[in-house]
């Protein structure tokens, strides 16, 4: 499974759930779980294009 997460710089970065830290207080907010790293890259492009994450 995959997910993307903003952390506190504003920057979205897609993650698979053994990556997820388990400190979530960088974690600002999360989007998923996705079934392939394309799904997820997909949804990412349009949390950017919506303002939601910033480009890195």
């Amino acid at each position: 499974m995959w997910f993307i997460v903003k952390n506190n710089t504003g920057h979205c970065q897609i993650v698979s759930s053994d990556q997820i830290p388990a400190d979530n207080a960088e974690i600002l907010e999360q989007w998923g779980s996705f079934t392939s790293s394309e799904e997820a890259i997909a949804h990412r492009v349009g949390l950017i294009r919506a303002g939601k994450c910033q480009p890195q």
